[in-house]
């Protein structure tokens, strides 16, 4: 597996991380045991860069990667470079949420995802996302403090704007950022990605296969009645239709190369910038694998303008989240 660094700590880090949420929540029906041997196979495949948040599964998320971590021993956890979240405070069973940046929340929540991931120190902590009645001096100095108490190694933002990214860089190094950015979600582009080059901070890409739609094999028909897509706007009604041509146009782009939507979609963001690093989640090992090998894809520079062409913002159909999703979002 190649590898990227992370921040300014350049941390070194599999140039794939690993999303985590599905084997919780959000994507249907999950099962311990097979995510399990999904984490062993990710780690076999040098995938050491894992991504969860408290609010996966209200806790099971990190309680999962935590059970893996202590059978595992301390060997494999000084392989691991693991990230979670705060801020997303929801209801089971509900999908609306409120947004919480205090500092003493900031404390308690770091405190309760030690416990959870049974880890000393959170590689990388999030702010899973911006509650502006907060200052970002106040929720940033608590995040701070948790570097300076050995709680937390590296801090990260996640959906904020970049002139959040710089106020926040002001009053402490930000090693990444984390926001949706594939091939049908170029946001980034408009000013965040050259704000973290330009600041040494990551640009951690979520959702990179665009929920499984980008791979042409999601049949939306046969979604779980638990799976949030069945309510994203992007993949329902006549905004699925017309994304769905910009996915059969990927499709053979793909295969006249000889690989999957998958792989293309993640090369793709592989090559555009160099502090770029998707997290694809999955629960399974075969798709795991295949996204492992989209890192010895090459793409010619006309490859990737025609990637980028083929999917054009104003080619795509339908907001990336109904609007109790965008709370938060800058």
């Amino acid at each position: 597996m190649k590898h990227r660094t992370l921040g300014q700590a350049h941390t070194p880090v599999a140039a794939l991380g690993l999303g985590c949420m599905g084997m919780s929540e959000f994507y249907g029906a999950s099962d311990d045991t097979q995510s399990l041997h999904t984490l062993q196979r990710a780690l076999e495949l040098g995938i050491n860069f894992w991504d969860t948040a408290d609010t996966y599964g209200f806790g099971h998320n990190e309680s999962l990667l935590g059970r893996f971590i202590a059978q595992s021993g301390p060997a494999l956890r000084q392989q691991l470079v693991v990230a979670t979240k705060f801020g997303i405070v929801r209801q089971e069973g509900q999908y609306e949420r409120r947004i919480d940046n205090t500092p003493a929340y900031i404390r308690s929540a770091c405190e309760a995802s030690l416990r959870r991931l049974q880890v000393d120190t959170i590689d990388l902590y999030y702010c899973h996302r911006r509650n502006p009645e907060v200052p970002m001096e106040e929720m940033v100095g608590a995040m701070a403090e948790l570097v300076q108490a050995g709680k937390v190694r590296q801090i990260g933002l996640s959906e904020v704007s970049a002139g959040s990214l710089r106020k926040a860089s002001a009053v402490h190094p930000i090693a990444a950022v984390q926001s949706e950015y594939s091939l049908w979600a170029r946001e980034p582009e408009q000013e965040m990605l050259q704000t973290c080059a330009e600041l040494g901070t990551s640009f951690v890409a979520y959702s990179p296969l665009g929920r499984a739609f980008l791979t042409g094999t999601l049949d939306t028909t046969a979604l779980a009645s638990n799976d949030f897509r069945k309510i994203l706007p992007r993949i329902n009604g006549d905004a699925e239709a017309a994304n769905r041509l910009l996915v059969e146009a990927l499709g053979r782009f793909a295969e006249v190369r000889g690989a999957t939507n998958a792989q293309i979609a993640l090369a793709w963001l592989l090559h555009k910038h160099p502090h770029v690093i998707p997290i694809p989640g999955t629960r399974r090992i075969t798709y795991l694998e295949q996204n492992a090998a989209a890192t010895d894809i090459t793409l010619s520079a006309a490859d990737v303008a025609e990637l980028d062409q083929m999917f054009a913002p104003d080619k795509v159909a339908g907001a990336r989240y109904p609007d109790a999703g965008m709370v938060g979002i800058e």
